[in-house]
């Protein structure tokens, strides 16, 4: 009776015609959904920056990313302070890691960067991963890193995830402080380009 119900399930998918299946019941109707592929602009495509639209997601993602591995390197060391050489270490690998998990996608009708450590992430889109996308985080990790320091990172890093967040994307002039509300994303108005390493 097993192999019988088995064989009538395989028939049923492999025939899907939306006819009476041959197992005696209704089929269920296929359906398929359609999603346009995704659009670049040429600053999308072709910049070696972050588009400015961008930056505040991209900030955090590398604050993930330099928490997870900061984390990992502590948690090795029974979870003791690093060394100044061992931190700064750890943050150069950080920002010089493969960042091939990260690019865009549309979401509800926005232009956002995905990949671990970012929110809303939808299952049913088209994502550009690869491609541009590394070469920018890995520039821009190094620029923040750069700018606020190995030893002023580690320490806000210490008194928790949210400080070295908060440091690297919210200060004055950090990626997401003109969104306000410490709203990740989203469309921001123009401002002057930072320099990128």
């Amino acid at each position: 009776m097993q192999a019988v119900l088995v064989l009538c399930v395989a028939l049923s998918l492999a025939l899907r015609t939306g006819a009476e299946g041959t197992c005696g019941g209704p089929m269920a109707p296929s359906s398929s959904h359609s999603i346009p592929a995704l659009q670049m602009s040429a600053e999308e495509r072709l910049s070696p920056h972050m588009p400015e639209a961008l930056r505040c997601d991209a900030c955090h993602a590398i604050a993930f990313q330099l928490e997870e591995r900061l984390s990992r390197a502590e948690v090795k060391q029974g979870r003791k302070a690093l060394s100044e050489s061992h931190y700064v270490e750890v943050l150069e690998q950080s920002c010089s890691q493969d960042w091939e998990l990260y690019g865009m996608q549309e979401l509800r009708g926005e232009r956002r960067l995905m990949g671990p450590g970012l929110p809303g992430q939808e299952a049913m889109s088209v994502a550009v991963m690869g491609g541009p996308w590394p070469g920018r985080l890995t520039k821009m990790c190094h620029s923040l890193v750069g700018e606020h320091g190995e030893e002023q990172l580690y320490g806000a890093h210490r008194r928790s995830p949210a400080a070295l967040r908060e440091l690297l994307c919210h200060g004055d002039k950090g990626p997401c402080a003109h969104l306000g509300g410490g709203k990740a994303g989203g469309s921001a108005p123009p401002k002057a380009l930072q320099n990128e390493l």
